[in-house]
């Protein structure tokens, strides 16, 4: 079973998960409840009402409820982690299948239209294939309210930066349907995402206002997702392995940004200060499986731009050549960020 972030499964018990990364276990999945049976849900599926868990810390208590036997310690990860058996998925729910289903299909629903405008718009404005474009969340799944928000996602490193330039110009362009949020968004955004990062609304607002991957279409949030293709990525289980090292909180400037567009997110470091926590070196990167956490800074640095970190650092092992570093991963706790401190340009 090929599962990669962005897809949904959906296991025997009714539980929908959202898929994480693009590496797993032997015959098991890496991912967290996103939709849950619930009786009155609002969410309404073909065989139940669904509710849905937003926070990591909700999905593990939920978990640690109804499903303890997912919450597994990986060897390979260092990490506690959820992890679904093959065994017990029932469907999988793939993005660029759902939207040839939307663009085949005679009768939508009002988001389902937006959604498929959305990507016919950024299709048509980057020049990129329908199979580089997929539709993924509650519109995937087919357990929509009339809050919901649309999710695309954007397959292929190539295709992903012609989208991202593509979505800047849409941006400002009028008509187009794409609207960047306003500060009153943005200031319900920071509400909601503070639950579970926790930063100052300045430095909210300082990052998330220039992201170009999130904002208004036809009046509907949206959030595109951009993942590598499976040509563009090697890494099989058990290649590289992590064992927690510590928490950290560390200044530096970013050395290489081109890859945080992308879900999991990586910048690479270097000028790297230790402010609190273990002295290790040499940690050369940040990495995030959080889509928030995509291009926290500009990717297009004419000069160095200086970073405060504050996450889990842990030891990289890359068995295939035999080299080792430390690397800090943010997302996972609440008081995790990255925000800009200082920058010369």
């Amino acid at each position: 079973m090929k599962a990669r972030e962005g897809d949904l499964i959906k296991t025997k018990s009714g539980v929908v998960f959202d898929v994480k990364g693009l590496v797993h276990p032997p015959n098991k999945v890496i991912a967290f409840p996103r939709f849950i049976p619930q009786a009155g849900g609002a969410r309404k599926g073909k065989d139940a009402n669904y509710g849905k868990v937003y926070s990591l810390g909700d999905r593990f208590k939920y978990l640690q409820e109804n499903h303890p036997e997912l919450i597994v310690f990986d060897p390979v990860f260092g990490e506690t982690m959820c992890e679904v058996p093959v065994a017990q998925v029932a469907e999988h729910y793939k993005p660029e299948e759902k939207l040839w289903a939307l663009r085949s299909a005679k009768d939508l629903t009002v988001l389902e239209s937006k959604a498929l405008q959305l990507a016919q718009t950024l299709k048509a404005e980057a020049g990129i294939p329908w199979s580089a474009i997929g539709i993924s969340g509650s519109i995937m799944a087919g357990l929509t309210t009339e809050k919901s928000d649309i999710d695309p996602l954007v397959y292929g490193v190539e295709n992903s930066r012609k989208a991202y330039a593509a979505l800047q110009q849409l941006l400002k362009t009028e008509g187009s349907g794409f609207k960047p949020y306003s500060p009153e968004e943005l200031q319900t955004l920071f509400e909601f995402r503070s639950k579970d990062t926790q930063m100052s609304f300045e430095d909210f607002t300082k990052v998330e206002s220039r992201k170009a991957f999130q904002g208004m279409f036809m009046g509907t949030d949206y959030f595109i997702r951009f993942v590598k293709d499976w040509s563009e990525t090697n890494e099989r289980y058990g290649d590289v392995c992590f064992m927690n090292a510590g928490y950290t909180k560390i200044t530096a400037n970013i050395a290489d940004a081109s890859d945080s567009l992308f879900t999991p997110c990586t910048y690479k470091l270097k000028d790297v200060n230790v402010v609190e926590g273990p002295k290790l070196s040499p940690i050369t990167e940040v990495v995030s499986f959080r889509g928030r956490f995509c291009q926290q800074v500009p990717t297009n640095q004419q000069e160095p731009t200086i970073v405060e970190v504050q996450g889990k650092v842990e030891h990289v092992t890359d068995n295939r050549i035999g080299e080792s570093h430390y690397r800090i991963i943010i997302g996972n706790k609440p008081t995790d960020y990255m925000v800009i401190r200082k920058n010369h340009a």
